[in-house]
Protein backbone atom coordinates (compact mmCIF):
# COMPACT_ATOMS: atom_id res chain seq x y z
CA UNK A 1 0.00 0.00 0.00
CA UNK A 2 1.18 3.49 -0.79
CA UNK A 3 0.55 6.61 1.26
CA UNK A 4 -1.20 9.52 -0.45
CA UNK A 5 2.12 11.32 -0.70
CA UNK A 6 3.92 8.29 -2.18
CA UNK A 7 1.08 7.85 -4.67
CA UNK A 8 1.21 11.55 -5.60
CA UNK A 9 4.96 11.34 -6.19
CA UNK A 10 4.61 8.23 -8.36
CA UNK A 11 1.87 9.89 -10.43
CA UNK A 12 4.00 12.98 -10.89
CA UNK A 13 6.99 10.83 -11.89
CA UNK A 14 4.90 8.96 -14.46
CA UNK A 15 3.52 12.10 -16.13
CA UNK A 16 6.94 13.79 -16.12
CA UNK A 17 8.51 10.67 -17.61
CA UNK A 18 5.75 10.41 -20.22
CA UNK A 19 6.28 14.03 -21.26
CA UNK A 20 10.02 13.48 -21.62
CA UNK A 21 9.65 10.14 -23.44
CA UNK A 22 7.02 11.46 -25.87
CA UNK A 23 7.55 15.22 -26.11
CA UNK A 24 4.58 16.48 -28.05
CA UNK A 25 1.88 19.10 -27.68
CA UNK A 26 -1.36 17.16 -27.40
CA UNK A 27 -4.73 18.71 -28.28
CA UNK A 28 -6.41 17.59 -25.02
CA UNK A 29 -8.59 20.55 -23.93
CA UNK A 30 -7.56 22.79 -26.83
CA UNK A 31 -10.15 21.46 -29.30
CA UNK A 32 -11.82 24.87 -29.75
CA UNK A 33 -15.13 23.08 -29.13
CA UNK A 34 -16.85 23.78 -25.80
CA UNK A 35 -17.12 20.69 -23.60
CA UNK A 36 -15.16 18.52 -26.06
CA UNK A 37 -11.83 17.23 -24.72
CA UNK A 38 -9.32 14.42 -25.02
CA UNK A 39 -7.98 12.79 -21.87
CA UNK A 40 -5.42 10.31 -20.68
CA UNK A 41 -6.40 8.21 -17.66
CA UNK A 42 -4.06 5.99 -15.67
CA UNK A 43 -4.75 4.78 -12.15
CA UNK A 44 -4.02 1.69 -10.06
CA UNK A 45 -6.25 -0.59 -12.16
CA UNK A 46 -6.44 0.65 -15.74
CA UNK A 47 -5.28 2.98 -18.47
CA UNK A 48 -7.39 4.53 -21.19
CA UNK A 49 -7.52 7.32 -23.73
CA UNK A 50 -10.83 9.14 -24.01
CA UNK A 51 -12.79 11.75 -25.86
CA UNK A 52 -15.20 13.31 -23.36
CA UNK A 53 -18.32 15.38 -24.01
CA UNK A 54 -19.06 17.36 -20.86
CA UNK A 55 -21.16 20.34 -21.98
CA UNK A 56 -24.86 20.90 -21.32
CA UNK A 57 -27.17 18.12 -22.43
CA UNK A 58 -28.27 19.78 -25.68
CA UNK A 59 -24.70 20.27 -26.90
CA UNK A 60 -23.70 16.81 -25.72
CA UNK A 61 -26.53 15.28 -27.76
CA UNK A 62 -25.57 17.34 -30.81
CA UNK A 63 -21.91 16.27 -30.69
CA UNK A 64 -22.82 12.70 -29.78
CA UNK A 65 -24.97 12.39 -32.90
CA UNK A 66 -22.12 13.72 -35.05
CA UNK A 67 -19.65 11.30 -33.45
CA UNK A 68 -22.06 8.37 -33.83
CA UNK A 69 -22.35 9.18 -37.55
CA UNK A 70 -18.55 8.86 -37.77
CA UNK A 71 -18.30 5.68 -35.67
CA UNK A 72 -17.72 3.30 -38.59
CA UNK A 73 -14.92 5.53 -39.93
CA UNK A 74 -13.33 5.82 -36.50
CA UNK A 75 -13.43 2.03 -36.03
CA UNK A 76 -12.32 1.08 -39.54
CA UNK A 77 -9.64 3.70 -40.13
CA UNK A 78 -8.27 4.56 -36.68
CA UNK A 79 -9.35 2.69 -33.55
CA UNK A 80 -11.07 -0.69 -34.04
CA UNK A 81 -11.45 -1.25 -30.26
CA UNK A 82 -13.11 2.08 -29.48
CA UNK A 83 -16.04 2.02 -27.04
CA UNK A 84 -18.94 4.48 -27.26
CA UNK A 85 -20.84 5.23 -24.02
CA UNK A 86 -23.50 7.88 -24.29
CA UNK A 87 -24.04 7.85 -20.51
CA UNK A 88 -20.74 7.43 -18.67
CA UNK A 89 -20.41 8.11 -14.95
CA UNK A 90 -17.13 9.21 -13.42
CA UNK A 91 -16.16 8.01 -9.94
CA UNK A 92 -17.39 11.34 -8.53
CA UNK A 93 -20.87 10.69 -9.99
CA UNK A 94 -20.62 13.22 -12.83
CA UNK A 95 -22.34 12.12 -16.03
CA UNK A 96 -20.79 12.69 -19.43
CA UNK A 97 -20.61 11.03 -22.82
CA UNK A 98 -17.35 9.22 -23.51
CA UNK A 99 -15.67 7.53 -26.43
CA UNK A 100 -12.60 5.66 -25.26
CA UNK A 101 -10.04 2.97 -25.82
CA UNK A 102 -8.92 1.03 -22.75
CA UNK A 103 -5.65 -0.83 -22.49
CA UNK A 104 -6.77 -4.46 -22.74
CA UNK A 105 -5.31 -5.66 -19.44
CA UNK A 106 -4.69 -4.52 -15.89
CA UNK A 107 -1.89 -2.04 -15.26
CA UNK A 108 -1.07 0.20 -12.31
CA UNK A 109 0.46 3.62 -12.07
CA UNK A 110 2.08 2.33 -8.86
CA UNK A 111 3.95 -0.35 -10.84
CA UNK A 112 6.82 1.23 -12.78
CA UNK A 113 7.20 -1.98 -14.78
CA UNK A 114 3.94 -1.13 -16.60
CA UNK A 115 4.83 2.48 -17.33
CA UNK A 116 6.59 2.03 -20.67
CA UNK A 117 3.75 -0.08 -22.05
CA UNK A 118 1.20 2.53 -20.97
CA UNK A 119 3.26 5.37 -22.43
CA UNK A 120 3.46 3.63 -25.82
CA UNK A 121 -0.29 2.88 -25.67
CA UNK A 122 -1.06 6.52 -24.80
CA UNK A 123 1.15 7.88 -27.57
CA UNK A 124 -0.19 5.54 -30.25
CA UNK A 125 -3.86 5.73 -29.27
CA UNK A 126 -4.04 9.47 -28.65
CA UNK A 127 -2.19 10.04 -31.93
CA UNK A 128 -4.89 8.11 -33.78
CA UNK A 129 -7.67 9.94 -31.91
CA UNK A 130 -6.14 13.28 -32.81
CA UNK A 131 -5.68 12.26 -36.46
CA UNK A 132 -9.37 11.33 -36.59
CA UNK A 133 -10.33 14.63 -34.97
CA UNK A 134 -8.22 16.70 -37.37
CA UNK A 135 -9.56 14.82 -40.40
CA UNK A 136 -13.22 15.27 -39.39
CA UNK A 137 -12.98 18.56 -37.46
CA UNK A 138 -15.12 20.39 -40.04
CA UNK A 139 -17.99 17.96 -39.42
CA UNK A 140 -17.65 18.15 -35.63
CA UNK A 141 -17.32 21.91 -35.20
CA UNK A 142 -20.50 23.90 -34.60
Amino acid sequence: MFSKEESRILRQEFWTSFGKSFPRKWILYDTKIKGFSFKFHFDTKKALVALDLEDDLENRINYWEKLKSLETLLRNEYLPDVIYEEEYYLDNGKELSRIYVPLDHKVSIHNKQTWQEVMVFFNTTMGKFEDFFETYRDILEP
